[in-house]
């Protein structure tokens, strides 16, 4: 199983983190999603692509990048 974190410098509130935990969430193969406001990023653990995962926060209006 692979960890991923990315970083999400557009999130600005709870319900941003709701958005994004719910559109992680969703991605086939992901396993755990930990989203943090005060440090803009987004923990991932699960077998997938991390361009996936980036799409996944595009998709739900938000601008992400692995770190």
């Amino acid at each position: 199983m692979a960890t991923y974190t990315l970083s999400i410098p557009t999130m600005k509130c709870a319900g941003c983190v709701s958005a994004i935990e719910a559109a992680l969430t969703a991605v086939n193969h992901v396993d755990k999603v930990v989203v943090d406001l005060e440090s803009k990023q987004a923990s991932i653990e699960g077998e997938i692509d991390v361009n996936t995962l980036i799409s996944a926060v595009s998709d739900s209006g938000f601008a992400a990048e692995a770190l």
